[in-house]
């Protein structure tokens, strides 16, 4: 997919709260593709878990690519254009990823974004993403595209406060999330991912959120 170029039908959009919705199966036709990709950042870049300022080692294996990548260890969280593993840039990020993202935040409603950073996490059974809000962005007026490949998952969806009740929302490969708006700094996260083996991915899941950080 380019930019500019529709998508083969209308995507099926199941909304989520003002300014977020799920685009279903609407990474589905790229599936092979961006698997081949990440594998190749890999190679680049491996996944690892990270640790949180407090000492906590994440169950999730994170990577990145683009201009910038997002870290955490004893220092914090950030966007850095290094890989701290390697002590290199982080790879460039692939255009069909580039341009998918941007495809799903058209037809979501926001026009004119451009990314610059894309998270990769890898789940394997029993990991998952504590709620938080992504705010080490600078530019909050841009949305956030998540693609799900791989193994379902339960998304975690919540409002502006953390005690607030999130939804339950069952993802499968190929569904794109994309938020912002009055929903940009809504609390989020992943349920511990269960069991299971994907033909695609075996038994984890991969996902891609790409943001505009800088």
């Amino acid at each position: 997919m380019t930019r500019g170029d529709p998508p083969e039908s209308p995507p099926i959009q199941e909304p989520l709260a003002p300014g977020a919705v799920i685009l279903r199966r609407f990474a589905s036709p790229h599936e092979t593709e961006l698997l081949r990709l990440v594998g190749s950042l890999a190679s680049e870049a491996p996944f690892r878990r990270m640790f949180t300022p407090g000492r906590r080692e994440m169950s999730v294996a994170m990577t990145n690519c683009g201009k910038v990548g997002w870290v955490t260890d004893l220092k914090g969280y950030r966007y850095d254009p290094i890989d701290p593993d390697t002590g290199r840039p982080w790879p460039a990020m692939p255009e069909p990823i580039r341009a998918l993202a941007v495809e799903a935040a058209a037809v979501s409603g926001y026009r004119g974004f451009e990314p610059d950073a894309c998270l990769v996490n890898r789940y394997e059974p029993g990991a998952r993403l504590s709620l938080h809000q992504d705010k080490d962005e600078r530019r909050l007026s841009a949305p956030v595209i998540s693609i799900s490949l791989g193994l379902p998952a339960i998304f975690l969806f919540g409002g502006s406060e953390r005690a607030q009740r999130p939804q339950r929302v069952r993802l499968v490969s190929g569904d794109v999330a994309v938020w912002g708006g009055p929903s940009r700094l809504a609390f989020h996260g992943v349920a511990p991912l269960e069991d299971g083996v994907h033909p695609a991915t075996g038994a984890c899941r991969i996902n891609l959120t790409v943001r505009r950080a800088l």
